[in-house]
């Protein structure tokens, strides 16, 4: 789980493949143990590799529409509605205008991310443009100390064009360099060091997500986001009361559609 000293590996060593899995910590003892018995005592192949971190629970439009039904009187007095979006290139479009807008969005959908990362369906999506989202996110939101860094979301046939190292990481599990000529059209991703913590985005794995940052692309030019846990202070929202449990609490002017 140390993403700066796995980002070292291309700098520092021979190797040029480098694969680390989802859930690198101790949560990975449960897949160690059963490759184990794939492979060593049932003599298997190791032909399996984890592509897609999405293995969690996922509720339906009706489980979801049947919460914010229940939750009616708590958004209404808070100001807030919801309507259903059927065509899901519209509802990124929505989206990804408020995030260009400085609008704060919890991006909830399909099945949660296994591991401890947030990789774009429980995630917290902003502008990756805005060198004030950070400031914003820790005290208003993530309410944590200031100088902690947010990740950069990005597509990945774009990571060569925004960070010195072209090679994918699904799993932001890496620390890269972002180029130089890079680091004032994203500062809200860039660390102190120049460095980010990406997530490379490729369609076949999150179509959904990957079209929230094509949108935020077509209205902005920039195919990267800024993306943290969909959290304040807890483990990572996993069921729709969740979600909307941390939304009512992050009622402080910020909060988007989502």
């Amino acid at each position: 789980m140390n993403s700066l000293a796995n980002g070292k590996i291309f700098h520092n060593t021979p190797f040029r493949e480098v694969y680390i899995q989802p859930a690198a910590g101790d949560a990975g003892g449960s897949i160690g143990a059963a490759f184990y018995v794939w492979n060593q005592l049932l003599g298997k192949p190791r032909s399996f590799v984890l592509e897609r971190p999405y293995l969690g629970p996922e509720f339906t439009t009706t489980q979801i529409s049947s919460v914010l039904t229940a939750k009616s009187n708590e958004l209404n007095s808070e100001n807030c509605a919801f309507e259903p979006i059927e065509n899901i290139k519209d509802l990124c479009h929505q989206a990804a205008r408020a995030i260009s807008q400085g609008k704060v969005v919890g991006w909830f959908q399909g099945r949660m991310e296994w591991g401890p990362r947030a990789l774009g369906n429980r995630s917290i999506v902003c502008d990756s443009r805005r060198p004030d989202i950070k400031d914003i996110l820790n005290l208003k939101i993530k309410r944590r100390e200031s100088f902690r860094p947010f990740a950069p979301s990005i597509h990945l046939e774009a990571v060569g064009e925004y960070f010195e190292i072209d090679y994918p990481d699904p799993f932001m599990l890496k620390v890269y360099k972002i180029r130089p000529e890079k680091r004032d059209i994203i500062p809200a991703v860039t660390h102190v060091d120049g460095t980010g913590r990406l997530q490379t985005v490729r369609y076949e794995d999150n179509p959904a997500y990957w079209q929230l940052i094509e949108e935020f692309r077509k209205i902005t030019g920039v195919p990267v986001v800024l993306n943290t846990s969909f959290n304040e202070n807890e483990p990572i929202v996993c069921t729709p009361e969740e979600a909307l449990d941390c939304f009512f609490k992050d009622q402080d002017g910020y909060a988007g559609p989502g």
